[in-house]
């Protein structure tokens, strides 16, 4: 529910700011303690709570697994092992389907990793809006987002981890020389052409890591906008509005997690084409 003593708009800005440690303009290192603070912050500031999150969570998926891999019997599975197994063969069919059957060891687990690391960071959605931001105002700590995806600085560095494995595989499958020469020669075969055909693969090459980044920010960041908005109605029409919104963003929340999994496998796929493009 809304604060006591913050109207609407400021509860709105109070739960999209960050917990942000950064160097304040008196040259000084320390927390924000209001959203002047945290804009007035250099470059370098690092938002607390996002890299909190998301370590934790990444920390839940390899546990989660690692009890499954540990606990694994041929006979009959308990929920946790089913559950892996699931994902497990989702991914394994995805990453057949897309990047066929090229020997590289690294794409399944990394997609097996997004998939699930992302559900799990999506899935913190679903939790009330002031429910753990309370609870950190218990020991002193005013700003605290609870959803890594819904900050571009997480989901974009995700994206761009991605495309320097994108690049890196690119030189490697078809080797530097190629890789660059195509920048010129695609889409149009022709010398005079070089020019517009390497600033439209560099349009295209930038454009795949920040569209791939800010597709699951765009859509989480909505949803905990309207998860925010409906905190601010009376209190018994929030029931109303919340449960069947969650229901609906669970969809959500597991469609981004796939969106960003398959896309990772297919500019992968891209790479490793050996072809003309």
């Amino acid at each position: 529910m809304a604060g006591e003593t913050l109207d609407s708009g400021e509860y709105i800005q109070h739960h999209i700011t960050n917990l942000t440690y950064g160097q304040s303009p008196d040259g000084s290192w320390g927390f924000a303690h209001s959203v002047e603070e945290v804009k007035e912050m250099g470059f370098w500031a690092i938002h607390v709570d996002t890299m909190f999150w998301s370590i934790t969570l990444g920390m839940v998926f390899c546990g989660l697994f690692t009890v499954a891999a540990r606990n694994l019997t041929a006979g009959v599975p308990g929920g946790l092992q089913n559950l892996c197994e699931i994902a497990v063969e989702f991914v394994e069919d995805n990453v057949r389907q897309v990047f066929g059957t090229r020997p590289n060891p690294i794409i399944g687990p990394l997609s097996l990793t997004i998939l699930v690391w992302v559900f799990l960071m999506n899935l913190m959605d679903l939790i009330p809006v002031d429910f753990i931001p309370e609870l950190a105002k218990l020991v002193g700590i005013h700003y605290f987002k609870v959803v890594p995806t819904t900050d571009p600085n997480a989901t974009l560095a995700m994206s761009i981890g991605v495309f320097f494995l994108v690049l890196y595989y690119s030189i490697k499958i078809n080797g530097p020389v190629k890789f660059l020469t195509g920048k010129f020669t695609h889409p149009i075969d022709h010398r005079a052409a070089a020019p517009f055909n390497f600033v439209l693969e560099m349009v295209d090459l930038i454009a795949k890591p920040l569209s791939h980044g800010l597709r699951l920010f765009g859509n989480m960041y909505a949803g905990e906008m309207i998860f925010i908005l409906i905190a601010i109605v009376p209190f018994y029409a929030q029931w109303v509005l919340s449960i069947p919104w969650a229901i609906f963003h669970i969809l959500i929340i597991s469609l981004q997690a796939f969106v960003f999994m398959i896309l990772t496998i297919v500019y992968l796929a891209q790479a490793h084409d050996s072809g003309d493009h």
